[in-house]
């Protein structure tokens, strides 16, 4: 609530009428990062809001801000400014009352000008998840405050990379002697498509219609199966399934591929999921999908041995993809590494209302299109109404949550799952939000100023994160965040709480003197010129939210005492390459370039990073989370880049079932990235929290790093590499000695600041 008058007493014409007024609305500042952010009140001197947030916290301040402004049609003026100090929130009471606005001079801008807040800070100490672990809650699984709730009876199926044969990995013993299955993920996806009945719906950010799905396959194909995706999708069309696709980049011209086909194109944005019906018990069909950061598209199709110069005539024929060099140089394929998943059971029906709501919202705008350009009519009755269809099951409207008739797995079943769906997304993309700021919060919805938005991946993240009790890996294309903490650059606007999240687990475990490991593996450098402008501009961020987080870990060894430890005892980052001597037997292939004269030194010193655009995040061997999202603000605001992840676990396979490290599927699948990044299963590697495991790790990524580095041919072990960087006992971040750019394509390794807008690079 606002008292009166909150005006700058500036004149605006509302529906005709000529009167001194405002279009008030609040922010909520910490550290210059903004965490929150009311609707806007049009036409009113004393707005009542009475909205409330639940906010997540991990920002240096000594007090709250409240700004309060009025908003214009380019952008908003400032009325002031109500503050709350820090100390008294830290107190736990609940805090309620008036609290004057100062504007701009130092004075309210009228008299008595005051906003009414009530608030209550809770320590995250005492929240039962950050005591017992994500998935070991006895009174709540999952994650909370979250639209879609965590369903049960589910399955999930892990993949690493495109393609996996069990040869390529070591075996992974599981508990009670199991081993761990490596399933291949796009010819999974190949089968699905073609043993559906009804329904194919796929979103990516970028689909590729000539592209192959299956080219080393592990079992027969069906029919159809050897066509490229276009005409697999065209195939399945002419069979009278419902084939529609959600897609952003247009680059393959899918448009004129499909024109005057029964196949619906949209263009939207980065969310990958392909969803089809697939069968159940008896004659029923049920829905299935697949999620995570593997676009159906080119250069995608790699397998755990990342080949560089093998097969580019025959596994990767016509798929030669290596955005780092320019048209007619002679070089390596860019080796692609991903994660991907399955999803059977109530939570697959989750991701298909995500398709619904985003599909609902693009036709409505698509129909404008229509006016002008002739193209297939499609409208939002092209969905499949699964209710009309007795022998799809679908979701019951008597039951709430968890409908039982959907699942796929027993409670008391070891191998069943529990999964939950998260996203980023806003109102603007999908149809089915609702429009009343209490509606919205009643779904854990946000309402920002005039959007309400969807951003519980970032929950999902941080909820996982401070559950965390022993170790958490990470797998990201990208690693920018925590803008408020940076040494500089702190309005950069990059304000995620991720990386500072991450900081404040370790130092959390460094003062209840406990071991605690963080591992993050990132691409060498972002996908392109590393000496592109927007590259170094990514890379120089990085290097900011690298050098905040040591600076965070080395301040709590200090101040606890701690001598003969370093803060890469805690926390690493690593990347991936490979080096692959160029086959003598065949000369320079014909899809790899145009017969160039000019060669590039990674084809010479035969050497090139394995491009990380990986998305997920193991915790503790018990709890997953995988999807479509970067750790960076475009990925994790909600109202920018469309997202879409799915966290997991298997209730038995917990700590808190089983009362030590537990072996199920989630272990299983880190182990399994781990084998194909070092080459090798070590029992070390079973205790990832221990400085033991810690230091083998980093052993291995130090050598293979001087081994990628050497100008003589050396083989790796595996691909993992220590990042190119020096951390100092007191956590400053600098390059290795001698070594500023990165070898063969240059570029600045901490990367350099540009005028770019910030918004496209954080």
């Amino acid at each position: 609530v606002c008292k009166a008058p909150c005006t700058r007493g500036k004149k605006k014409n509302h529906r005709h009428h000529n009167i001194i007024t405002s279009d008030p609305y609040v922010t909520v500042c910490l550290a210059g990062a903004t965490v929150a952010r009311t609707r806007v009140i049009s036409n009113s001197q004393n707005p009542i809001w009475n909205e409330r947030f639940k906010l997540a916290l991990a920002h240096p301040t000594s007090q709250i801000e409240f700004h309060v402004k009025d908003n214009d049609l380019f952008g908003a003026d400032l009325i002031g400014v109500a503050t709350v100090p820090a100390v008294k929130v830290l107190s736990g009471e609940t805090i309620s009352g008036w609290f004057p606005i100062i504007g701009s001079y130092g004075k309210p801008p009228k008299p008595d000008c005051a906003v009414h807040l009530e608030m209550r800070f809770i320590k995250c100490e005492e929240m039962p998840s950050y005591r017992y672990g994500m998935a070991a809650n006895p009174t709540e699984f999952g994650i909370r405050n979250c639209y879609f709730p965590v369903r049960h009876g589910g399955s999930v199926t892990l993949y690493q990379d495109a393609h996996i044969q069990e040869s390529m990995v070591p075996e992974i013993e599981l508990e009670n002697g199991t081993l761990f299955k490596h399933e291949s993920c796009w010819e999974d996806i190949c089968h699905a498509i073609l043993e559906a009945h009804h329904l194919v719906y796929i979103a990516g950010w970028s689909i590729f219609s000539h592209v192959k799905l299956v080219r080393e396959p592990t079992r027969p194909l069906p029919n159809g199966g050897n066509l490229s995706l276009g005409d697999l999708l065209k195939y399945k069309s002419e069979e009278g399934v419902r084939v529609l696709l959600l897609v952003w980049d247009d680059k393959t011209s899918h448009s004129k591929f499909f024109i005057n086909t029964v196949v619906g194109t949209l263009f939207t944005h980065h969310q990958k999921c392909v969803i089809v019906d697939s069968q159940a018990s008896g004659n029923n069909r049920k829905i299935t999908a697949f999620v995570g950061g593997l676009d159906l598209c080119d250069g995608r199709y790699d397998t755990p041995e990342h080949r560089l110069f093998r097969d580019l005539d025959t596994v990767f024929q016509n798929d030669y993809h290596n955005p780092t060099f320019s048209a007619g140089t002679k070089g390596p394929r860019q080796p692609w590494h991903d994660l991907h998943c399955k999803v059977e059971g109530p939570a697959a029906y989750d991701i298909l209302t995500n398709f619904e709501q985003r599909w609902r919202k693009a036709t409505k705008w698509s129909e404008f299109g229509l006016k002008f350009k002739r193209v297939s009519r499609w409208h939002d009755d092209s969905l499949i109404k699964l209710e009309r269809i007795s022998w799809i099951l679908s979701p019951s409207a008597k039951i709430a949550n968890d409908d039982p008739s959907l699942w796929v797995s027993k409670e008391e079943d070891p191998e069943n799952w529990h999964t939950q769906v998260f996203r980023s997304i806003d109102s603007g993309s999908v149809k089915g939000f609702p429009k009343n700021v209490f509606e919205a919060e009643s779904q854990n919805l946000v309402c920002a100023k005039n959007l309400v938005i969807d951003k519980s991946i970032q929950t999902a993240y941080v909820q996982a994160i401070r559950a965390a009790q022993h170790f958490i890996y990470i797998e990201n294309q990208y690693f920018i965040g925590s803008s408020y903490g940076w040494p500089s650059y702190k309005d950069s606007g990059a304000q995620n709480l991720i990386p500072m999240e991450l900081a404040l687990k370790i130092t959390s475990k460094i003062r209840a003197k406990e071991r605690f490991a963080v591992y993050i593996v990132i691409p060498m450098w972002p996908e392109g010129d590393p000496t592109s402008a927007s590259v170094q501009e990514i890379l120089c961020w990085q290097a900011q939210t690298i050098q905040m987080m040591y600076g965070v870990v080395a301040q709590e060894l200090k101040s606890m005492g701690i001598e003969n430890s370093h803060p890469q005892d805690y926390l690493n980052f690593y990347c991936l390459g490979n080096r692959e001597e160029v086959p003598k037997s065949s000369g320079p292939s014909s899809s790899q370039c145009n017969h160039s004269e000019t060669v590039s030194a990674s084809q010479k010193f035969q050497r090139f990073m394995v491009y990380v655009h990986a998305k997920g995040m193991i915790v503790d061997d018990e709890y997953v989370i995988l999807g479509s999202a970067n750790i960076n603000e475009r990925s994790l605001a909600g109202s920018r880049d469309t997202e879409i992840a799915v966290g997991a676990y298997q209730p038995y396979y917990t700590w808190g079932e089983r009362k030590r490290h537990p072996h199920g599927q989630i272990y299983g699948y880190r182990m399994s990235l781990w084998a194909e990044h070092m080459e090798k299963v070590d029992d070390l590697f079973k205790e990832p929290e221990s400085l033991d495991c810690v230091k083998a790790v980093n052993n291995i990524a130090e050598e293979n790093w001087k081994s990628y580095t050497s100008e003589a041919f050396t083989q790796l072990q595996g691909h993992l590499l220590k990042y190119p960087i020096e951390v100092d006992s007191n956590g400053k971040v600098s390059h290795l000695p001698g070594q500023e750019t990165f070898p063969d394509v240059g570029g600045k390794i901490l990367g350099t600041r540009t005028t770019l807008p910030r918004s496209l690079t954080t």
